[in-house]
């Protein structure tokens, strides 16, 4: 399932890169994270807990940073075991432009699950996976600009 939508932050460029390459704003802004730990400056784990319909999980996982182009933006890809309730996985385009002397982040989000999460139903899911993408840009949004709405 594919995602996209767009946030104006009230905030340089170079400040939003730096936000999204920052540990502790990302795991402020993760729906559902408990920890989130970096082991370079492309990789770290997460544990998430989420709730998906009925089947609420805790994922165990690794994300990774790509194709990175400061501060233009980067991919970042996780995968993510849930146990009996399946896996999730997926990534994550995000794109800086400025817009005077704000930014204009776009995402374009691509997702799959599986296992007993998978048999929730596919609306139920792109419909949770939507509102996960936009608590988690509405949240970054908030913290690194004080004052941001989606553009879209």
């Amino acid at each position: 399932m594919e995602i996209k939508g767009e946030y104006k932050i009230a905030a340089p460029r170079d400040k939003v890169f730096a936000a999204l390459n920052d540990q502790e704003i990302l795991r402020a802004c993760i729906p559902g994270c408990e920890s989130l730990e970096k082991l370079s400056d492309t990789e770290m784990t997460a544990k998430v807990r989420l709730r998906i319909g009925p089947v609420s999980a805790g994922f165990a996982g690794k994300v990774t940073l790509s194709d990175i182009d400061p501060p233009n933006g980067y991919k970042i890809t996780g995968e993510g075991q849930g146990g009996v309730a399946g896996f999730a996985k997926g990534g994550a385009v995000v794109k800086l432009t400025e817009d005077g002397g704000d930014t204009v982040l776009t995402y374009e989000v691509d997702a799959q699950v599986g296992g007993k999460i998978a048999q929730v139903g596919a609306r139920l899911i792109a419909g949770t996976a939507k509102k996960l993408a936009d608590q988690f840009f509405g949240k970054f949004a908030e913290s690194v600009g004080a004052t941001a709405a989606p553009a879209a």
